[in-house]
């Protein structure tokens, strides 16, 4: 399933290299806020913290990089964090990146991009950015239950009986998690709108380019 998962990740990879290269070409300015989305995300994401059933969660960290440069560079950004984590932190590892790759760099960013813009219209910005991290990082955990299911399904009531342990071990221990997340992101938001202006008024201008 991992080199499938890989395989499903090239479309991704091509369209959010072109975002990104077209992005820093014509704003160099924004390479430091792209870097600042890509540590945030890798800081985050290699916290490991044990769960109350004894297993291990981590928050994401890619609500941030998607509320600025949308998640088709987050995915890019996502997928690199993973690898350079799976190389030099032996977390996660490279026989289960594709399964990673597709839970927190695709579906997470897509449900934050998502989240975020329908929320964005009623004007609460910031419960709008709260929700997209929260939400993007808890069905990051919801897909990974979904992938374990399908991987070990279970011999007594097959893949439903295997969805229902794996989500309850992932998907409710993380419930708290995403809600931190949710709030540090938020945090920092408001601290790159109090220091990073300029950089997030080009963000504006180019959005309403496209």
């Amino acid at each position: 399933m991992g080199y499938f998962l890989v395989d499903c990740f090239a479309p991704f990879l091509v369209i959010g290299l072109r975002s990104l290269t077209r992005i820093t070409t014509s704003h160099p300015e924004l390479k430091l806020l792209l870097a600042l989305a890509g540590a945030f995300t890798f800081v985050l994401s290699a916290l490991k913290l044990p769960s109350v059933t004894g297993s291990s969660s981590h928050p994401t960290g890619t609500g941030l990089g998607t509320v600025l440069f949308g998640p088709w560079i987050m995915t890019i950004l996502g997928g690199l964090v993973l690898l350079f984590q799976a190389l030099l932190l032996a977390h996660g590892g490279l026989t289960t990146l594709g399964a990673n790759i597709f839970s927190m760099a695709i579906v997470g960013p897509f449900v934050a991009y998502f989240t975020y813009r329908l929320l964005l219209p009623t004007g609460r910005s910031r419960l709008a950015i709260f929700s997209a991290a929260a939400l993007g990082n808890w069905l990051t955990y919801v897909t990974t239950s979904v992938q374990l299911a399908l991987a070990f399904p279970a011999a007594s009531g097959g893949f439903m009986a295997s969805l229902l342990k794996f989500a309850g071990i992932f998907a409710l221990t993380q419930v708290p998690l995403a809600i931190i997340e949710g709030l540090l992101t938020v945090l920092v938001w408001n601290w790159l709108r109090s220091y990073g202006q300029p950089e997030l008024n080009t963000l504006r201008l180019l959005r309403q380019e496209t």
